[in-house]
């Protein structure tokens, strides 16, 4: 996949937004600049302002760390805050891959606990599939948010080409930057409002959000030395540490005090994620974590690896996501805070390679200006073809008018001595005419005359080979006997002739000249095993005849029989009235 020369990333975090820069040289990615920006809660309650004012100081600070790092107007892959995400883990049985997205749909529909024409929403299969049971990741958020935040970000000058999920990032740069391990490993990642629990295994990923984060430690100071939540995040982060079991305090009592709140909330936090060990164990059936990863910005606590380290008994590390990351010189401090930088090199990774986690929430009015972009090159090249093309038939019709003007000149002259040879030819046109009309009453009698020979072979030709023969042969017009005598012809009253098929009727001539449209037989078949079914076999026969029009599903409306096969006699009457396929018409 080919990457563009320069890759802006944004993490959009609940207290603190992230900007970096990226490029790619010889292959792998590096990281050129970034900058990190708390942005402001309210001192009092540490909560943030009302959306509209959150999101406008959001674009002050990213418009000054745009300043600091020059980037002006840049394509950007962005993260959404995970608490502003709905994110739900599906199983669904093996199903053909046809079916799999309106199954989904569905599923969406029932997980997602908002009208689902009122969110954006995404998936992707993380596992499963060859006879197992598929596993998917749904993640939604609501419209109206999705826009807003877009709208501050682009705002600024920066044009959104993806919308990401920040744990979702962090998944993408963990199975980048570490390749080799086996077994389940456990992202911890320490937000300020909350803290993200991903499980990742062999083809298999599991997320859990908890409501403790550095946030929460510092209400907790607040609370204990009775001060505004903005002093007692400084106060926090001038003196706080996880206390470990059995180490000496402190001889500050206040830094004691701290350290003590600290160590109470990342004791609640331990108690949260083995619950979470536990649900991931017994409900998703996977492995017990063998080691532990911690990021986020709360994660940088002193003591925060120690702490964990006693109360798990696995090993704790930092997570790494700039290991295959190539550093730029001039952000040689960003190994020291590596662990802030999971979400923007997980973002980056979109544009240079493929991830196993690649949902995006576009917005619609994204999703429609990306839609026209890539079609500009299209519409400026058909814009140029068209011109072309314009130019082309102009040269091709002024050379074509002056050839057509000459073949004109060359065809006048033939024209004019024509006329004399179509005046020659318009009378014989009048001739054959006349002929053709004294020759067509002809050309019928002579077709005419041999219907009754086809008629007899027909008959003859279908008529099964024992048990049957035919006694009587009479021609009908309209359901009534032709060229017999009115004594006769009441005798030989046929039955009214089976309604003609629909194609037959549309092509009826409407004249009312007579014809003869029906053949009336009559005849006997012997006593045989069949009985009866003798004459409906020859029915079927001549319902295969290009002659006659016979529907073979309905042979009661075609055969007349009144009397029924006995013992005493030897031989049984029967009638059939056959209709015509083409009439004849009488002279």
């Amino acid at each position: 996949m080919a990457a563009p020369p320069r890759l802006i990333t944004l993490n959009i975090g609940s207290q603190t937004i992230g900007l970096a820069e990226f490029r790619v040289s010889h292959g792998r990615l590096a990281l050129v600049n970034y900058r990190f920006h708390e942005t402001p809660l309210d001192p009092e309650t540490g909560q943030r302002r009302d959306a509209h004012t959150a999101l406008h100081e959001t674009v002050v600070a990213l418009r000054e760390m745009m300043r600091e790092m020059r980037i002006h107007g840049a394509p950007v892959n962005y993260a959404v805050p995970a608490q502003s995400v709905f994110a739900r883990f599906v199983k669904l049985p093996a199903l053909e891959a046809e079916k799999v997205d309106k199954i989904i749909s569905f599923e969406a529909q029932q997980n997602v606990p908002f009208p689902i024409d009122q969110v954006v929403w995404d998936y992707q299969l993380v596992g499963g599939g060859m006879g197992e049971q598929i596993q998917v990741v749904i993640a939604a958020i609501k419209r109206d948010l999705l826009e807003e935040i877009n709208n501050a970000v682009e705002e600024t000058g920066l044009r959104t080409g993806i919308v990401g999920v920040a744990s979702m990032a962090l998944y993408n740069a963990f199975c980048y930057n570490y390749t080799d391990l086996n077994g389940c490993s456990m992202l911890v990642d320490i937000g300020a409002r909350t803290t993200n629990v991903l499980f990742i295994e062999s083809g298999r990923i599991f997320l859990r959000s908890v409501p403790l984060g550095g946030s929460t430690i510092t209400g907790a100071i607040a609370r204990e030395f009775n001060e505004s939540f903005a002093a007692a995040e400084a106060r926090r982060k001038r003196d706080g540490f996880v206390a470990l079991g059995g180490a000496a305090e402190s001889a500050d009592p206040d830094i004691g005090r701290v350290s003590k709140i600290v160590r109470s909330t990342m004791t609640r936090l331990h108690a949260e994620l083995m619950r979470s060990i536990t649900h991931y164990r017994g409900q998703q059936l996977g492995k017990r974590p063998a080691r532990i990863f911690l990021c986020g910005g709360a994660a940088g606590i002193p003591n925060m690896c120690e702490f964990f380290h006693e109360k798990f008994e696995l090993p704790i590390e930092f997570f790494n996501p700039l290991q295959k990351v190539t550093v730029s010189a001039s952000a040689p401090e960003a190994v020291r805070s590596a662990h802030l930088f999971g979400v923007l090199v997980g973002l980056a990774l979109r544009n240079v390679t493929v991830c196993p986690m690649e949902l995006n929430l576009l917005p619609a009015s994204v999703v429609q200006r990306q839609d026209l972009e890539r079609r500009r090159a299209f519409f400026i090249a058909a814009a140029a073809c068209f011109l072309l093309a314009l130019l082309g038939w102009s040269a091709y019709y002024t050379r074509a008018a002056q050839v057509a003007q000459r073949t004109a000149q060359i065809m006048q002259q033939k024209n004019d001595s024509m006329h004399v040879a179509e005046g020659q030819l318009d009378k014989l046109k009048k001739r054959i005419i006349a002929l053709d009309n004294v020759a067509t009453p002809l050309i019928t009698a002579v077709s005419d005359r041999n219907f009754w020979p086809q008629i007899l072979e027909e008959l003859n030709a279908r008529l099964p080979e024992a048990d049957i023969w035919l006694t009587e042969l009479a021609a009908t017009s309209g359901g009534k006997l032709l060229g017999a005598p009115e004594k006769r012809a009441a005798e030989m009253a046929p039955t009214p002739p089976p309604p003609a098929p629909a194609k037959s009727t549309a092509k009826a001539p409407t004249s009312v000249e007579k014809s003869i449209d029906g053949i009336l037989v009559r005849g006997l078949y012997l006593y045989n095993p069949k009985q009866q079914e003798i004459v409906v076999d020859y029915l079927r026969n001549l319902a295969n005849s290009p002659l006659f029009v016979i529907n073979a599903k309905t042979p009661e409306r075609v055969i007349k029989s009144n009397s029924v096969p006995n013992d005493t006699e030897w031989a049984f009457p029967y009638e059939l009235q056959l209709t015509l396929r083409k009439p004849v018409k009488l002279p």
